[in-house]
């Protein structure tokens, strides 16, 4: 696995595990919700706050990884555009390997 791959797996284990946590966050506000003292008052807006920052963030990260993306394939359109025949070449090489990988036994 490359490093590109595995930073995207961690990448995409990062904004699961923050959505279970806004999600569980949520769920223990809504238990809490009849508790009227004090003390659980403060806790439960400041962790609301708290969710609202953390789902801002993670829109964030999204919209600049789908931003990247986005530029990640309009380079390799380009790459592709001006040398045609290279990536021809490249493309039937790695077809041609995994058909080879594919097939021992």
């Amino acid at each position: 696995m490359s490093y590109e791959t595995a930073q995207a797996v961690t990448k995409e284990k990062l904004v699961t595990d923050v959505k279970e946590v806004i999600h569980d966050a949520e769920v223990l506000i809504k238990a809490t919700a009849g508790d009227l003292s004090e003390k659980a008052k403060d806790a439960r807006a400041q962790l609301s706050a708290k969710i609202e920052s953390a789902r801002a963030q993670l829109s964030k990260w999204q919209a600049v990884a789908k931003e990247k993306a986005i530029e990640g394939a309009k380079q390799a359109d380009q790459t592709i555009r001006a040398h045609p025949y290279e990536s021809i070449a490249i493309a039937f090489g790695a077809g041609l390997l995994i058909g080879i990988i594919a097939t021992r036994k």
